[in-house]
């Protein structure tokens, strides 16, 4: 069972979970974190790092969550998409969504690749 980023991570991007991550599987997009269920060895110590709790095992995601099981496979392969090992600050306006939910829509794509 791989741990999966859900909705609460996106325009927040807390780095917290990235430094403690034995394997190394986060990827970072301009606002949002994904985790790599390939890589992942389901050791859950990033769980508790995560200051909004957008990191929850594939098995107990919330049903209106669910997609995102899938978009960290996809976007973790993504190659716009870079592994992130060591911990950045968050983002500039992180406080204002940290409790904001049903932000979807404001999950930012890396610009293409030249």
């Amino acid at each position: 069972m791989a741990f999966v980023v859900t909705e609460a991570c996106i325009a927040c991007k807390y780095t917290d979970c990235v430094s403690v991550c034995p394997m190394e599987c986060f990827y970072e997009g301009p606002n949002f974190l994904v985790i790599n269920p390939d890589e992942c060895i389901d050791c859950s110590i990033c769980v508790g790092e995560c200051p909004v709790e957008a990191i929850v095992g594939e098995r107990e995601i919330a049903p209106d969550q669910a997609h995102f099981v899938q978009m960290n496979r996809d976007l973790s392969q993504d190659p716009r998409w870079k592994r992130i090992a060591v911990s950045r600050s968050p983002l500039p306006e992180h406080a204002a969504w940290a409790k904001v939910k049903d932000k979807i829509h404001l999950l930012a794509q890396p610009e293409a690749a030249d």
